[in-house]
């Protein structure tokens, strides 16, 4: 069996940007192993720009944010396995995976570090009445389908579900010659970035019917049409809000799932809420040396958040990977807990012990809100009480702990995250 100090699931922005940084921290035994054919993950058949601002302060496509990444792992000569796929990995990190040319292999790793990204949720998980007919696509599948295979899934196209990937394929299909008649959203809000509601929906003059749903797709071979009808309070269809709209090809861009199977095999703590893992300070999940980062933690809005977080977690496999003195028990942390208007957090327990000077704590809060706060209570204590203008679902909110803060605090056992109106 192969030993490696640490193995990286997943070879897209997250897997990239986390061998990059352990490399950069003294570590020389590094594999990504990856299933596709290629480095990059989605990022390949996402070829709109606005990818990079944070990262390298000038807009890229996604493949040449890939490419960066790529071009500093193959300059620091890191090994990577394509067309690999991770089928078990146990709780003393041994990871079994196959490939065509070696068959089925296993690695022992120092540490393993979890990137596997997400997946779109499909129509199974969605309970809509009719027929299976040809036409139905998630919005990534269609993305792949134009951006990488040259095919055009339909003419007359409804989507379902204002999530980013579903935005910006109402902009793509238009700009290929399709008529996009809409964008139905379950929700009052949409699950998207504002700048990608102006620039897909706005600047084509896409209608979005907040609070609409699908109640039926008529036909049996091909898709003849949708009928969408409006919501209530409880997202159940208003009798006789109901609307035909003919098409022959509906997308579904109903939310992303983080790809955990492999992190549940293994006995992974997960959150209920975000499907991704627990993890404290470090990025480190429930089992010690197995760290998580990018979409298989939470899904992220920007990719240059992605890269960030999953250079944290390469710096800290690589400190874990250098630590002589594993078997000093872990500390339990300080419990950060979702408050009112805030959905989950991550991380969510800190050791100020062994944080970095600045930890960036991100959340989603549960609605819109206006004019509101964003407020950090140590125990009963406010500490923090900073103004939003709009706190929105769709766009992920981030707030900075500072190490000598907390460590001014030593019994301090709990934090707590909310959102105040005024």
């Amino acid at each position: 069996m192969e030993s490696y100090e640490i193995v990286i699931i997943g070879g897209g922005p997250a897997g990239l940007a986390a061998a990059v940084s352990a490399r950069k921290s003294g570590i020389e035994d590094i594999v990504i192993l990856e299933r596709d054919r290629e480095l990059g993950g989605i990022l390949n058949q996402c070829i709109h720009n606005g990818f990079g601002l944070h990262t390298f302060q000038e807009e890229l496509t996604g493949p040449e944010y890939a490419r960066r990444f790529v071009s500093q792992v193959e300059e620091l000569g890191i090994e990577y396995r394509l067309n690999t796929m991770v089928m078990d990995i146990s709780p003393e990190k041994t990871v079994t995976a196959m490939n065509r040319e070696e068959g089925l292999f296993q690695l022992q790793a120092g540490a393993v570090i979890l990137a596997m990204g997400c997946r779109e949720r499909p129509r199974g998980a969605l309970n809509i009445p009719g027929y299976r007919p040809a036409g139905i696509y998630s919005a990534g599948t269609a993305q792949r389908l134009v951006n990488m295979e040259g095919f055009l899934p339909g003419r007359e196209v409804v989507i379902l579900g204002s999530g980013d990937i579903g935005l910006i394929m109402a902009r793509r299909m238009t700009l290929e010659g399709a008529r996009v008649r809409g964008v139905a959203e379950l929700m009052p809000y949409s699950g998207g970035l504002k700048r990608n509601i102006v620039q897909c929906l706005d600047d084509y003059g896409i209608p979005l019917k907040l609070s609409h749903t699908v109640v039926d797709i008529k036909g049996k071979e091909r898709v003849e049409g949708v009928t969408l009808a409006q919501v209530d309070g409880q997202g159940k269809p208003v009798p006789g809000t109901e609307e035909f709209y003919p098409c022959d090809t509906l997308l579904l861009s109903v939310g992303l799932i983080p790809e955990n199977e492999l992190s549940r095999g293994m006995g992974v703590e997960l959150n209920p809420v975000t499907s991704g893992p627990r993890v404290n300070e470090s990025l480190e999940t429930s089992i010690e040396g197995v760290f998580a980062c990018g979409n298989v933690l939470h899904v992220h809005d920007l990719v240059d958040f992605v890269s960030e977080e999953a250079a944290a977690a390469g710096r800290y496999a690589a400190a874990y990977v250098k630590n002589t003195d594993k078997d000093s028990e872990r500390r339990a942390g300080i419990r950060i807990k979702p408050g009112e208007g805030v959905r989950y957090t991550v991380p969510e327990t800190i050791d100020p012990v062994r944080m970095e000077e600045k930890l960036p704590l991100r959340f989603r809060v549960d609605r819109v809100y206006e004019n509101c706060y964003v407020s950090i209570y140590f125990e009963n204590r406010r500490i923090f009480h900073k103004k939003r203008r709009v706190a929105a679902p769709g766009e992920m909110e981030e707030v900075g702990l500072e190490r000598k803060e907390l460590l001014k605090y030593p019994h301090l056992k709990e934090i707590t995250v909310r959102i105040e109106e005024e």
